[in-house]
This record gives C-alpha cells, sequence and structure tokens, in this order.
C-alpha cells in the first residue's frame, strides 16, 4: 500500500513539475513573440516598394504625434469624380493601424488639425458613371463634363483641340457627337474617347506638321 502510495505521488510530483515547466516555456517564448501591432507592422513593410515605405514610415510618424482622438475621414479620389466618407472618431492608435493596413492611402493632416486619408481608384466614381459626359468647352479644349456640356458643368479640362483638322479628318457623326457631348459610363469608354481625340490635340497636330 505504501509503496503504491508513493508511486501515485511520483507521478503527481512530475506532473506539476512537467506543467509548471510548460507555463513557463510559454510565457518565455511569448515574451520574444512579436505584439499583434508589432506583427503587423513588420509584415507590411515587407511588402513595399522604397518609395511607398518611406511614406508610410512619414505618415506613422505623423501620427505618433497626435495625443488626442479626432473625427477621420477617407478620401476616395477616382480618375473622375470624388467621394468622402467620414471613418469616425477615431484614437491614434486606430489611425496608425487603419495606416498600417491600408498603405496605399495617403494621410494628411491640415492646418486645423483634420485627419484624412486619400485612396487613389483606377476608375470612375460612380457619380461619374451615371452622368460623365466628353464634349468641348468654350475655347476648343476637350473636356469632361457631369451632364449636359456646359461651362458650370466642368469636371476636369485635357487639351486643346485642332478643330478644323478634327473635323476634316473625323466622320461628320462623331464630330457632331462630340458637340453634343459623348457619354462614357465605364473606365473603357473614358479611354477609348481620351485616345480617340488625343491625335487631334494641337500639339499632336503640330508635331505631326512638322516632322520630315
Amino acid at each position: 500500500m505504501k509503496r503504491r502510495l508513493r508511486w501515485k505521488r511520483g507521478w503527481i510530483v512530475l506532473g506539476t513539475v512537467i506543467v509548471i515547466c510548460t507555463l513557463g516555456w510559454i510565457a518565455h517564448t511569448s515574451d520574444l513573440l512579436p505584439s499583434n501591432k508589432e506583427a503587423l507592422s513588420q509584415t507590411t513593410f515587407a511588402k513595399l516598394t522604397p518609395g511607398v515605405d518611406q511614406r508610410l514610415k512619414e505618415a506613422i510618424t505623423t501620427l505618433k504625434g497626435i495625443t488626442d482622438s479626432r473625427t477621420t475621414y477617407l478620401l476616395k479620389s477616382y480618375i473622375c469624380g470624388e467621394e468622402r466618407q467620414q471613418l469616425g472618431m477615431q484614437s491614434p492608435d486606430q489611425m496608425i493601424e487603419a495606416q498600417m493596413k491600408h498603405p496605399n492611402w495617403f494621410l494628411s493632416v491640415s492646418a486645423n488639425g483634420e485627419v484624412s486619408f486619400t485612396e487613389h481608384i483606377n476608375d470612375l466614381s460612380p457619380e461619374c458613371k451615371l452622368k460623365a459626359v466628353f464634349g468641348l468647352d468654350e475655347s476648343g479644349n476637350l473636356s469632361l463634363f457631369k451632364g449636359t456640356p456646359s461651362k458650370e458643368n466642368i469636371i476636369r479640362t485635357f487639351f486643346q483641340l485642332n478643330i478644323k483638322h478634327l473635323e476634316s479628318s473625323l466622320p461628320s457623326e462623331t464630330v457632331k457627337q462630340l458637340h453634343d457631348g459623348i457619354r462614357v459610363s465605364d473606365l473603357e469608354e473614358y479611354n477609348s474617347v481620351l485616345s480617340t481625340f488625343s491625335d487631334y490635340a494641337v500639339e499632336e497636330t503640330e508635331r505631326a506638321m512638322m516632322s520630315p
């Protein structure tokens, strides 16, 4: 009986030692492992190009200098159009985490301390897909309008067109469409119109006339 009790006590002691050693090992390795924030930082920086890496480090430094929570905004900047949305009140740590998760966002802090991120999107905004129209402004420039071509509706001006060369080279129907306004509803149509009329930009036609 005594031998059996000693045997049981031996196993209990051995088990206790194993548990203590295991807990000690876990505590030791957890100190060696980076925190979630550090792990995210290491993973993010490892994937960046040198230019983006430098910009991101500067953004993180700026955010670390902020000591209070602030209302934060995200500006989605499209090829045509913009959208601005509020991300809510964020602490410095939350802003840093957002920047690390989205390294291609551009940070800006206004003079009054307003924090904004800008995301550049290679597409037309939802509003532009519904309303964007290419046409001519009063000076003969190829321009993008929101809705009917008019001075008040200009979104963006691209380049001046050689109207005489354009009218003598393109079908009359195409020229009429340009004067009336050419609707574009996606990026492919947008690029197609730019490509078509870029050959009739004043600079391009002048170079063509000067070439031997």
